[in-house]
């Protein structure tokens, strides 16, 4: 029994990133051997066991090929004859493919510490083409490590492209695509990861309603970029700069797929393209499953991100019915996100990067003035149930009035 640490961990350890976790193969060893050592299986038909101790991961070096279509469509084959180089050529791409044994001398059959070097993301083999998430994958760890240099290697790009259009695509479960798209978010990078499922055609297949704002063009006054479409990777890049959390992330990808729908006799101008964008962020939530907090405020970042820009000149009463619709009294958080979904908004423009963004501390008054309106009087004066309610309403109008008049 051999035991090699692999993938990520050597990967991140070669590069001088901090290792978080720890992958290991076994190799030369039975289910029955694991078991008899105190490893205990994870699942029921999976080679992987958990150490008794650490409770990290160890797999059984194991073979695999293709029986049906998707993630999930593959058989495994685990013995201990299968050798090291077995295992690591099943892999994605070859600074995956490396593994390193206790006193970190490297075993590295498919170059991936040359590939390292070059900052370049390759496929292992042609069984890549066999696995459609890992179009996803790989656009992941672009966006990962744009920041180093990383390029995607264009044969590996054909292969994406071959995938992209081999509807294996569409196979994939909304689990296992959200569980990818949501951590490409969350990298250092996420543009990158939208920009590489473009260039291999796996972004109209997967997101069609942001792929078509590629080549949209919007007012130059407002816009110096003037396409949708970078400006939504603007966007996307401002709200990862600012460290922005997943739900204000995936608002940004999506709150301007209305002017997606805009006839061309009317570009640059994208008339009502809040609220006709809400079917298409709706359908996107749905496709993907995504969790609710990032759909409520997709929507709501859609429906509403034109008035955040222009909350200085909003009247009193559609400020009202603006914190209403946040339910800012009861989630003042979801507010605060969509402040930030806004500004990144107001950010992700050619040359606006660094302007400043009054309306934050706009809105965030105006919620303060709404929230201070105390309730207790209101009922001291005998005040209840529908009553109570437009009372309330009405001294927030008047706490609203006093405040814009303030400002």
């Amino acid at each position: 029994m051999q035991i090699y640490k692999v993938g990520g961990a050597v990967r991140d350890r070669l590069l001088g990133k901090p290792v978080t976790d720890i992958d290991w193969v076994v190799v030369g060893a039975t289910t029955e051997e694991m078991l008899a050592k105190g490893f205990r299986p994870v699942g029921a038909d999976f080679p992987v066991f958990l150490h008794p101790k650490s409770g990290e991961e160890y797999a059984l070096a194991r073979t695999e090929r293709k029986s049906g279509r998707g993630y999930g469509g593959f058989t495994f084959h685990a013995s201990p004859e299968v050798t090291l180089e077995e295992d690591l050529i099943r892999r994605d791409l070859t600074i995956n493919a490396m593994a390193e044994d206790d006193q970190q001398n490297l075993t590295d059959p498919y170059h991936g510490q040359q590939d390292l070097e070059a900052r370049v993301l390759r496929h292992v083999s042609p069984a890549f083409a066999e696995d459609p998430l890992r179009v996803l994958r790989v656009a992941r760890f672009a966006a990962r490590y744009a920041g180093l240099g990383f390029t995607v290697a264009p044969e590996t790009l054909e292969l994406m492209r071959h995938l992209s259009e081999s509807g294996e695509l569409e196979a994939l479960t909304a689990e296992r695509s959200w569980k990818e798209i949501a951590r490409a978010l969350m990298e250092d990078q996420p543009q990158v990861f939208i920009e590489v499922l473009r260039e291999c055609g796996a972004l109209k297949v997967l997101m069609p309603e942001v792929d078509a704002l590629f080549g949209v063009p919007q007012p130059e006054a407002h816009h110096p970029e003037i396409d949708t479409g970078v400006h939504t990777l603007s966007v996307l890049e401002q709200a990862a700069l600012h460290k922005q959390p997943l739900t204000v992330r995936w608002a940004c990808l999506l709150h301007d797929l209305g002017k997606g729908l805009t006839p061309k006799d009317e570009w640059p101008r994208h008339i009502a393209h809040e609220h006709k964008g809400l079917k298409l962020i709706k359908a996107v939530n749905e496709r993907f499953k995504a969790p609710k907090d990032c759909q409520e405020l997709a929507l709501l970042v859609g429906e509403y991100h034109t008035h955040g820009h222009r909350a200085l000149e909003l009247k009193p009463s559609t400020l009202q019915e603006l914190l209403q619709s946040f339910d800012v009294y009861r989630r003042p958080q979801r507010f605060e996100e969509f402040i930030a979904a806004c500004e990144m908004d107001a950010r992700g423009r050619k040359g606006l990067e660094q302007r400043s963004y009054p309306q934050a501390d706009y809105l965030r008054g105006a919620a303060t003035a709404a929230r201070s309106v105390a309730v207790q009087p209101l009922l001291e004066k005998g005040f209840k149930g529908p009553d109570l309610g437009e009372a309330i309403k009405r001294e927030r109008l008047k706490a609203l009035k006093a405040y814009k008049e303030q400002a």
